[in-house]
């Protein structure tokens, strides 16, 4: 025969996520009903990606900026993923592993000046 009561904390602490979930999601909605912050108008209902309305010609031209913002984003985003993990092993890499960071946030900050001087940063 099996015993049940092991599993116990775990559908414990299922239901309390699943509290958590519906407090976090639903709580939200409740209170913008309720102070009157729900209002809804045609504008705040259309899908709006990538800086064009979704439901157009799609041979129409848009701007390529949008998707330099979003790689530009992304490696830096990568950069602070890769700092916490040295940060973290730096007593075991040692020197050597604190020269090679260096050395990769000096290609970064040379790509961000880069960036900047072209002009990808700004915007119109």
């Amino acid at each position: 025969m099996v015993d049940l009561s092991e599993y116990l904390p775990i559908l414990i602490f299922l239901g309390i996520a699943l509290a958590l979930s519906a407090i976090f999601v639903f709580l939200p909605m409740g209170v913008s009903r309720l102070t009157g912050t729900h209002n809804p108008t045609a504008d705040k209902l259309t899908e709006y990606e990538c800086g064009f309305p979704a439901f157009e010609d799609p041979r129409s031209q848009f701007d390529v900026r949008f998707y330099l913002v979003a790689i530009l984003f992304i490696i830096f985003d990568l950069e602070a993923a890769f700092l916490f993990p040295w940060a973290v092993s730096l007593d075991l890499t040692g020197w050597p592993g604190w020269i090679t960071m260096m050395v990769f946030l000096g290609e970064l900050a040379i790509g961000l000046a880069y960036a900047w001087k072209k002009g990808a940063l700004d915007w119109e």
